[in-house]
């Protein structure tokens, strides 16, 4: 199948290539902590890191189409364009996108499977399933407030832990101390976007956690959620499971602190920056623990 340059600009737009710093951290941090522990495998690792990166795709072409038919997104959105929203391309068209990317996610699977055992096709179903619940199907968790929730989980212990899984044979407590501040700064990119879209949400009955909580209630979990991400390698250091290398993701507190005055001070589309500054956040400090972690192996 060919495309012309103008149907590849749209499909990148559907893909959203900003959010996938989500996916990448994660992996990060766990194939670091396979470093640390000496059971660090490039294959495994690679694969871990491209089924991530198809499964974040697949979801977003999911609330691409989803949030479109449930009236979301439409012409009061805020947010990055979406593709079917705007008519660039139809439902039937994304859909058949999100599947194509979800079978490319299955084939590593596959391979990670004939790697890692059963486990992985628990992981693998249960990821694809959260990604088409998110906003799908009959009880979407976006539109119940639980999507802070899955994010954590899918985005945290699942990601981290189960990159080193695939490693190792096996979970660490460091892979499971290090999967928190994952966990917690995807979950701040996620209120960000919730925090833009408060006003729309509301009116089309898409009860966000921050719609629930209000908008000062979602700039307290967004806070919430940064002072926990760095309070845990210091925690990390203190209960023994790494050395306190891993503060060098401290380094980034500048930019936690910058984006915590965007998040009091803007509202609306001006909260754009803070989102894809988020996702640019979580990548940095990802790669700053990750590095922590491999120093501990090396220097400890």
């Amino acid at each position: 199948m060919k495309f012309s340059e103008n149907e590849l600009k749209i499909w990148l737009l559907a893909i959203r290539p900003k959010t996938l710093p989500a996916a990448a951290a994660p992996v990060i941090v766990g194939s670091a902590v396979a470093i640390m522990e000496g059971q660090f495998k490039w294959a495994p690792g690679l694969a871990a890191l491209a089924g991530a990166l198809l499964l974040q795709i697949g979801a977003n072409l999911a609330n691409d189409v989803f949030d479109f038919h449930k009236g979301a997104d439409n012409e009061s959105r805020l947010g990055p364009t979406r593709v079917t929203q705007a008519g660039l391309l139809t439902s039937a068209q994304v859909l058949r996108g999100m599947w194509i990317v979800f079978g490319l996610a299955t084939s590593f699977g596959i391979y990670l499977v004939s790697v890692a055992g059963w486990p992985v096709i628990a992981i693998g179903i249960f990821s694809i399933l959260a990604a088409l619940a998110y906003t799908g199907g009959p009880f979407p968790l976006g539109y119940y407030g639980l999507g802070d929730v899955a994010v954590f989980i899918f985005f945290g212990p699942v990601a981290v832990c189960g990159t080193y899984f695939v490693q190792a044979g096996t979970v660490s407590a460091t892979a499971i101390w290090a999967s928190i501040p994952m966990g917690l700064l995807t979950v701040a990119i996620l209120v960000v976007n919730n925090l833009r879209d408060i006003e729309t949400d509301r009116m089309v009955g898409k009860k966000t956690l921050a719609v629930r909580l209000g908008e000062q209630g979602a700039q307290w979990e967004y806070a919430l959620c940064l002072l926990g991400a760095y309070l845990n390698p210091l925690v990390m250091g203190l209960v023994g499971v790494s050395s306190f290398w891993v503060l060098l993701s401290w380094l980034s507190v500048p930019i936690a602190i910058r984006l915590m005055r965007m998040m009091i001070n803007e509202k609306g589309r001006a909260l754009n920056k803070a989102l894809s500054g988020t996702g640019q956040l979580e990548l940095l400090y990802g790669i700053l623990l990750g590095l922590g972690l491999v120093l501990t192996h090396h220097l400890c």
